[in-house]
């Protein structure tokens, strides 16, 4: 197993183009289905295979065959089952749009595992369209999950979804240029930094940090604590403090200096810090997000036991170990720190002591995972947010 880091352009969380309002948003009526008509057959015990989407660059690869993935082709090795994995997820909404016809007719997807951002499954899982999944033959699972992921507002349990991936929303900022550290979100609405700040563009990407820096539990946050961070952020728009709202082009300004401190993404910001070790990023004392992308079993997917030992496959901390060394995101399986640690490579055992890949005892107690926000809260949230943002 070659446990060698990787330093790649990697996917990030889809910064949306807020819909409208649930699932009416994507132009799809909703559509509930209850646990009674999802009954398929399960073909697994005699079709040795599945069908996996991903989002591009998200899994390891070999360098010297790029097409090969070690992990995955392990799988296939140890159980037999032949896995049809797919690039095509570059977008939350695009995706959900491209397959929701189905589901909402109770027909097959014709993919048996998906990876979306957990405000994205959240909707799924509302809709009734992914399947539980049996805990009892996921044993890896059930052991080396994060607790610190266990158990979201939308997914007590986590029955319908798994994290593939967790990553951290905080605050990056060019500590050299800015010449001061930067400690909490209000650090930055200060005089020094107007015009030199952004913030994300996506609603259920920017909103949470803010909060936070007001001293919200992001768990439980209301209707009145989303309108006191808009007032704030209308008021920073009109005075010129914030230079842009942006999707991942954050890095871009962030690099030149154009930009000093900005909402950022941890993944993002260990990439940046490889080339310039004055970028930092920094959960703040009030907290940070903790988020993740997860796999989910869609509903009639004919393949549900062989996409179940799938993701039980990466669970087992050795494998998450690789994959962690590769994608340089927050691990959702914590026993893979050991693993990395005893690494021959001095560059790949380094990443142990990596607090985002990581995170230690004292940032593990300010992350948070947020309440998403809800179908009937949407449309009045996106339309207020859209208007700031200027979508």
């Amino acid at each position: 197993m070659s446990l060698t880091p990787k330093y790649r352009a990697l996917p990030r969380r889809s910064l949306l183009l807020a819909l409208l309002g649930g699932v009416a948003g994507c132009g799809v009526p909703a559509a509930y289905v209850r646990p009674g008509e999802r009954a398929v057959p399960d073909l697994s015990a005699r079709q040795r295979k599945l069908t996996w989407a991903n989002w591009p660059l998200y899994i390891d690869t070999d360098d010297d065959h790029p097409g090969r993935r070690p992990t995955l082709e392990a799988f296939e090795k140890r159980t037999g089952i032949s896995v049809t994995y797919t690039e095509e997820i570059n977008d939350n909404d695009e995706f959900f749009g491209k397959i929701s016809p189905a589901l909402m007719n109770h027909q097959q997807t014709g993919r048996d595992l998906i990876v979306m951002s957990d405000w994205m499954c959240a909707r799924f899982v509302r809709l009734g369209w992914v399947q539980r999944m049996d805990r009892a033959k996921q044993p890896n699972v059930a052991a080396h999950l994060d607790p610190l992921l266990r158990s979201p507002a939308f997914d007590p349990g986590r029955r319908y979804t798994v994290p593939w991936q967790s990553g951290i929303t905080g605050i990056a900022y060019n500590r050299r240029k800015l010449g001061r550290e930067i400690r909490n979100v209000s650090d930055l609405w200060a005089g020094d930094l107007k015009g030199r700040v952004t913030l994300l563009s996506g609603l259920d990407e920017a909103f949470a940090l803010l909060m936070q820096g007001n001293g919200v539990d992001i768990t439980r946050w209301t209707a009145a604590d989303f309108h006191k961070v808009c007032d704030q952020v209308e008021r920073a728009v009109a005075t010129g403090h914030i230079r842009r709202f942006t999707g991942n082009d954050y890095t871009k300004d962030l690099v030149t200096g154009d930009v000093l401190a900005c909402q950022a993404y941890s993944g993002d910001v260990i990439q940046l810090r490889a080339d310039n070790p004055d970028i930092r990023f920094v959960v703040p004392e009030e907290g940070g997000e903790l988020w993740s992308d997860s796999l989910m079993i869609p509903d009639r997917a004919l393949h549900k036991r062989n996409a179940e030992r799938l993701v039980d496959h990466y669970y087992e901390p050795e494998v998450a170990a690789e994959l962690a060394a590769w994608v340089n995101y927050v691990c959702p399986v914590p026993a893979a720190r050991d693993v990395l640690a005893a690494a021959k490579d001095k560059d790949t055992a380094a990443l142990a002591e990596n607090a985002l890949i990581f995170p230690d005892a004292a940032m593990r107690r300010r992350l948070v995972i947020a309440r998403d926000i809800t179908s009937g809260e949407r449309v009045e949230f996106a339309k207020r947010w859209n208007a700031i943002v200027g979508l």
